[in-house]
């Protein structure tokens, strides 16, 4: 009886476990669900899209494009999730490292930012999104470049 007793605790030990570790992995992505939707910004020498969905409970992917006239000239996929207890964003993109993906630690987080950094990569070794209002937002990508500081932002706006 002792047996099946102390096999009854250490079920219900691991599964409240992992009910809190799923509550803490909805608790992290939920820090981006302002992300979700369709942004754009038409510039004249043309249009960046970047798109946004929830997969489930703990990942969003996401898709981001420019695209001049016909053509498409740089486009990415992204997932964000949350992997041991961190939130991960990982680009893909087309023709840069053998289109594997690179991972991006959360250092940051408020109602308004997130700041995904991994100093070990090339160029950028800092992504962040700034909420601006509820349909604006600022994408940017930073770090060292050829030894300098670089910076690039993309305002966009969300389509209705």
């Amino acid at each position: 009886m002792k047996k099946i007793t102390i096999a009854a605790a250490l079920v219900a030990t691991l599964t409240s476990c992992k009910q809190r570790n799923d509550t803490a992995a909805a608790r992290q992505i939920a820090k981006a669900e302002w992300l979700i939707g369709a942004w754009e910004n038409k510039m004249p020498n043309g249009t960046l899209s970047e798109n946004w969905e929830e997969q489930n409970d703990s990942v969003f992917k996401g898709q981001s494009f420019f695209i001049h006239g016909k053509d498409t000239i740089h486009s990415e996929s992204m997932v964000l999730l949350e992997e041991k207890g961190t939130l991960i964003y990982r680009p893909t993109v087309k023709g840069q490292n053998a289109d594997k993906p690179i991972d991006f630690k959360l250092t940051s987080a408020t109602d308004k930012q997130l700041v995904f950094e991994n100093p070990g990569h090339d160029f950028p070794q800092k992504i962040s999104y700034t909420k601006i209002t509820n349909d604006s937002l600022v994408a940017e990508i930073s770090g060292q470049q050829q030894g300098k500081p670089v910076s690039e932002k993309f305002g966009m706006k969300k389509k209705p």
